[in-house]
């Protein structure tokens, strides 16, 4: 009995210290919109699972990629490095950001833009010389940079995921469902950024039309892609381009067709959707250890739409087996090339290899 009687009070001492103790989030409620039924252009395919697999075992947490005028593939991985994939397969160690290289792209003159989600805006030399280029905006910090767009004309569009939160913490940025996120601009003239559009819910992908007029940049918590205009009648105003996605959408491109790549890591999640509208729970669950809180399903997703917004296919891996956990979806010269946070390869897929992309009547 004695025994019986300490194990209790040890489970109430430790019961009582887990509710006392302060939550890192700070949630709000929310109601999400119905899922999507996924038929149709959403309905469940394998063809993902056509991927070619470059450097597999080679590359770890390849989140977004680049592809240079000589044809090299470049890409970042968890351990902060920038690697290359040549053509013939050889894989190569670049240079080492000192953080987290995320969203990525060449500018101009041959510099690879990066955003790192630890260190901020990053500019690489052809040489492999990094340069910082900014880490704040109007006085605050990034937090998270998470994508990055060049222009037409030389502009920077990136986005800080979190003014918040790291990208080790997204899951409590998820939880706490308050919008944190950023919409940037940086000027190469002056040096500077500054914020285009704020109060996003984890701003992530970004994507500059072909004629430079808008942009788009994906509200990843809230299941949807807003369009920004950049010139116009309505320039510096945002509406919503893509709403009530089936996925979490991650980083976005556009191909020389003028068709908008949308990778999601992974798909709606019920458990989610129910847990926002409980904020006093979000704030319990946000006090466990990281694998009890919601993970990703691991399946592969990747969706094309036109600039209207109205989704014209998708691409699917079921199992999650060939390609998951999909942040990135480029196109380059008759190819999509797909990244991931953390699997160990990127895939590859000729577009032609893909169904006629098929748009929906009016």
């Amino acid at each position: 009995m004695k025994w019986i009687l300490l194990g209790a009070l040890a489970m109430f001492l430790l019961l009582g210290g887990f509710l006392l103790t302060p939550s890192p989030i700070d949630s709000q409620a929310w109601q999400a919109p119905p899922p999507p039924a996924l038929t149709g252009v959403l309905a469940p395919n394998e063809r993902l699972r056509q991927a070619e697999l470059l450097a597999p075992g080679q590359v770890s947490g390849p989140e977004d990629s680049t592809v240079s005028a000589d044809g090299v593939l470049y890409a970042g991985t968890l351990a902060g490095d920038i690697v290359r994939v040549f053509p013939d397969g050889r894989v190569q160690r670049w240079v080492e950001t000192g953080g987290r290289p995320l969203g990525m792209v060449f500018d101009h003159r041959g510099n690879l833009i990066v955003a790192d989600a630890v260190r901020g805006l990053l500019s690489v030399s052809p040489g492999g010389q990094v340069t910082l280029l900014s880490r704040e905006a109007e006085g605050t910090p990034f937090r998270f940079t998470d994508d990055v767009a060049v222009a037409p004309d030389g502009t920077i569009y990136f986005t800080d995921a979190s003014a918040r939160f790291g990208y080790t913490d997204y899951s409590l940025d998820l939880l706490e469902m308050r919008p944190h996120g950023r919409l940037l601009q940086y000027s190469p003239r002056t040096g500077k950024a500054r914020t285009l559009l704020g109060n996003l819910y984890f701003a992530n992908g970004v994507v500059v039309s072909p004629d430079g007029d808008y942009l788009l940049v994906a509200e990843t918590w809230k299941y949807r892609i807003l369009r920004y205009w950049l010139t116009g009648p309505r320039a510096g105003r945002a509406e919503v381009f893509a709403d009530n996605l089936p996925g979490f959408p991650d980083n976005l491109a556009v191909d020389a067709d003028g068709h908008y790549w949308v990778a999601f890591p992974t798909r709606r999640n019920d458990s989610v959707d129910a847990l926002h509208r409980s904020p006093w729970l979000k704030n319990l669950v946000a006090k466990l250890p990281e694998r009890f809180r919601p993970a990703p399903e691991p399946y592969g997703l990747v969706m094309a739409f036109d600039d209207r917004g109205w989704a014209l296919i998708s691409l699917h891996d079921t199992q999650g087996l060939h390609l998951r956990e999909i942040t990135s979806a480029n196109p380059h010269d008759g190819y999509l090339y797909f990244g991931s946070l953390h699997n160990d390869r990127i895939g590859r897929l000729p577009l032609p290899a893909i169904p006629e992309l098929r748009e929906p009547a009016p």
